[in-house]
């Protein structure tokens, strides 16, 4: 069982930045971050794996947002910059012990954090 905590959710003006982290429990060969609007589907945004060596990226978040891990803390991170209000969502931590970009292929979520773009 591993149990993810996330934070560093908020309100940003469009063009700021936020960052956010959720530590786990547990190690997990691959981690990552999804977010839902109201009406949606959960769509996945970025991904990690144990070693740190390989990351991904949905397409409309390349350039703007950071994925890392600290495996020492069992913490992932995602910098989130040049914030656009399409990124308005609330953000879940995933992991998972097979890499996957389908939310319902995930083992573990964390509560979810909000984040809000104004524009």
């Amino acid at each position: 069982q591993v149990q993810l905590v996330e934070s560093g959710g908020g309100l940003v003006q469009a063009g700021g930045s936020l960052r956010l982290s959720c530590a786990a429990s547990g190690s997990s060969y691959f981690m990552g971050w999804f977010r839902q609007v109201p009406g949606k589907e959960r769509e996945f945004v970025a991904a990690i794996f144990w070693s740190g060596a390989r990351t991904s990226y949905t397409d409309s978040v390349k350039g703007r947002f950071t994925i890392s891990r600290d495996n020492a803390k069992n913490t992932v991170f995602l910098q989130m910059d040049s914030l656009k209000p399409e990124d308005t969502a609330v953000y879940y931590c995933a992991a998972s012990s097979l890499y996957t970009t389908y939310a319902n292929r995930i083992d573990y979520w964390g509560q979810g954090t909000q984040v809000t773009v104004s524009s």
